[in-house]
Parts: C-alpha cells; sequence; structure tokens
C-alpha cells in the first residue's frame, strides 16, 4: 500500500544493504506492486488457503478483493522474482488445519517453489476471540505435506532458540529444534545418545508438557508442545 516502497528499495539499495519486505500479499495482482518488490532481497508473502470459503473466513479480506487474482499475482511474482521468496502460512484451529485445506496449499506452493516455507500459529491474542491456534498434531500434518512438495520448511511456534547446534544441553537442544521441525524417533535417539542421555527424559519432557508425540504414515513425531496462553 506504500506507493513510494519501488523508490525507497531503491534508494536503500544504494547503501549496500539487504532489504526485506514481509507482506500479506493482498495486492501482489497488481503488476505494479510486483515490479516494485523486484528489488528487494527477500520477500515473504502470506499464503493461508487455495479455498474461496476458508480464505474468506481466516483473513477476512476487504470485499474488492480476488483471491483468484492474489494466488495468480503469487505465482506471477514467484515466476520472476530473483530473490530468496518465502511464504508463511499461520494455521488456525478448524479454519485451515484440515487435510483438504493443507493438501491443498501444499500443492500450490509445490507449484510456485519458494525458497522457505514457514507454518505459524497465532501466538499473540488475536482479533477474535474464537481463534486458536492448530493442535501439533494438524501442526505436524501440515510439515509432512509441505515437506513432500518443496525444498524447506520451518515451523514458527513461538519459541525462539538455536535449533540446529548441539550445545550439551539436550533439553534446550530438543525444545529448540521441535519448535522447529518436527523430529523423528530416530533422531531423537540419535541426539539422546550424543548427549549421553537416555529415552526416559523424553518421556519426562512429554509429563511435563512441554513435547508431544504425534504419528504420520506410521513414523513416530515429537513437536514442542504448543503454548496456547493468551487465547480466549
Amino acid at each position: 500500500m506504500d506507493l513510494n516502497l519501488g523508490a525507497e528499495i531503491g534508494a536503500l539499495k544504494e547503501l549496500s544493504i539487504h532489504i526485506a519486505v514481509i507482506s500479506n500479499a493482498s495486492l501482489i495482482w497488481q503488476e505494479d506492486a510486483r515490479a516494485d518488490l523486484m528489488g528487494a532481497d527477500w520477500v515473504s508473502l502470506k499464503v493461508d488457503a487455495i479455498r474461496l470459503p476458508t480464505w474468506r473466513r481466516k483473513n477476512r479480506p476487504h470485499g474488492s478483493l480476488d483471491l483468484h487474482k492474489i494466488l495468480e499475482g503469487v505465482q506471477a511474482f514467484a515466476d520472476e522474482f530473483k530473490g530468496e521468496l518465502a511464504t508463511e502460512t499461520m494455521l488456525v484451529k478448524g479454519v485451515n488445519d484440515n487435510e483438504t485445506d493443507l493438501e491443498e496449499i501444499a500443492t500450490y506452493l509445490g507449484e510456485i517453489q519458494p525458497t522457505i516455507v514457514y507454518l505459524s500459529i497465532p501466538t499473540r491474542p488475536p482479533a477474535e476471540a474464537w481463534v486458536r491456534p492448530a493442535k501439533e498434531k494438524s501442526i505436524n500434518l501440515a510439515y509432512q505435506l509441505m515437506e513432500s512438495e518443496v525444498e524447506q520448511v520451518e515451523l514458527l511456534l513461538g519459541y525462539e532458540g538455536n535449533a540446529f547446534s548441539f550445545t550439551g544441553d539436550v533439553v534446550e537442544d530438543l525444545l529448540s529444534i521441535t519448535a522447529v521441525h518436527p523430529m523423528r524417533a530416530d533422531a531423537v535417539q540419535q541426539l539422546l545418545t550424543k548427549a549421553g542421555s537416555y529415552w526416559d527424559l523424553i518421556d519426562k519432557l512429554i509429563r511435563e508438557d512441554k513435547l508431544v508425540e504425534v504419528r504420520h504414515d506410521g513414523k513416530q513425531f515429537y513437536l514442542r508442545r504448543v503454548v496456547r496462553t493468551g487465547f480466549g
């Protein structure tokens, strides 16, 4: 909605700094909006739904907006953009966390092939009291479906930590990793072995409601427990 966005990006680029733009993608169907964003180095676009009823309930769009045109605009931008393209899908319980919606989103993301797909949940008090974050089982399903279509998927579950290094604090390592990626049981066991720990630590974290165990496609996965404070 910033009419000077393209000029601002151009001016900032002269300072030799990287430009990131986070957008809800509402106006990405406009050719001039896409042209302005072409100068950025990293762009994140929201893709919360492919189905019209889901999109209307989840995003409550202005009546003049057209989902089909927005999705076409995202595709057109992805086809031309030379920088890093990210997408973010916020998962809301009972809205876009069902298998049908998730499969359609995954298929669409597979077509546009963003550099990275972020899956998030509401972590702050929402505009509507009924909004709840998706449950861990749905989050894991979304992750598995997206990962089958694109190269990189990460979870944004409201926990900040170093998700990839081994610090020696096996509890913090487990909680930070599982806030970003579901871990299969064999990967968890490898981390425990590396830390000189045993599986009873996992049972303890589950009892403390810090970790949750879910099954998908016959395999066991572990995710950091979604914090549901601040809702309702």
